[in-house]
């Protein structure tokens, strides 16, 4: 492993997230909202291997193959989240956490600890990116079922999102839950997918036989950890649980980690 060049890619990676965020805080005070932080939550990863690809001096291949990864989902996130966005207020889950805290406080805990978060769970990339290819057909195995999980979490994420998107659209579901197509199978197969992505981009990451990147496992466990119990499904699940119809739709759908639906009785 070339410490020298992951050292760089790690300096490069926390300062291109740094200008990011300040930009990102600036265009929330313009909008008078903090949720602007989400829509730039799949770019920041985006620009994190993009300098990882350009800087790093580990396999190219592996460089350019976690760049395509993180670029396909994360500009499709960052695209899904903006066109969300549009002409909608203030986030309440923003509100309710952040109303009673000042400018400055409320600019660490939201721009300052999503980068954060961002550099940390992105390290497997930045790892990579200064190690030489692994060999042999250990390393083509744990390169493909990273490509593999990489592509069931996209799947999970981008589906799910569109299903959600069009029952909203209908205003005959106003009020209802919807619980058919992924959501039968878990209640958030967008934070679901998101997981997985991640999971995936650190076995490609890993295919490179490094102790070290192994080791950075807990970078996607630490993602998978916030979407499950804290900023993700957690949160999310405390504004719907007042909905008719939640409790029967809980009682029948799993949390998170999904399987087939069961048939009615």
């Amino acid at each position: 492993m070339d410490w020298s060049s992951f050292g760089v890619v790690m300096l490069l990676s926390a300062a291109v997230l740094a200008a990011m965020h300040a930009a990102t805080w600036a265009w929330s005070r313009a909008a008078h909202k903090l949720a602007v932080v989400d829509v730039v939550w799949g770019l920041g990863f985006v620009l994190v291997a993009l300098v990882s690809a350009v800087v790093g001096s580990g396999d190219a291949v592996r460089r350019v193959v976690l760049l395509v990864l993180a670029g396909v989902w994360g500009l499709r996130l960052t695209w899904h989240l903006e066109r969300r966005a549009r002409g909608m207020g203030e986030d309440p889950r923003y509100t309710a956490l952040y109303a009673d805290k000042g400018p400055v406080e409320t600019a660490l805990r939201v721009f300052g600890l999503q980068g954060a978060l961002q550099w940390i769970i992105s390290l497997p990339i930045q790892a990579s990116a200064a190690v030489e290819a692994g060999s042999g057909s250990t390393a083509r195995t744990i390169l493909g079922a990273g490509v593999l999980v990489w592509g069931t979490g996209l799947f999970f994420e981008a589906v799910g999102d569109r299903q959600l998107t069009a029952f909203r659209a209908d205003p005959a579901n106003r009020g209802r839950i919807l619980d058919t197509g992924l959501w039968a199978w878990t209640r958030h197969p967008n934070y679901v997918g998101d997981a997985a992505v991640w999971w995936g981009m650190w076995l490609v990451a890993a295919s490179s036989l490094v102790p070290v990147v192994f080791a950075l496992a807990i970078s996607p466990a630490l993602m998978t950890f916030f979407l499950r119990n804290v900023s993700g499904a957690r949160l999310l699940e405390k504004s719907l649980s007042n909905k008719p119809g939640w409790a029967e739709y809980a009682a029948k759908t799993p949390y998170f980690f999904p399987r087939p639906p069961r048939p009615p009785r």
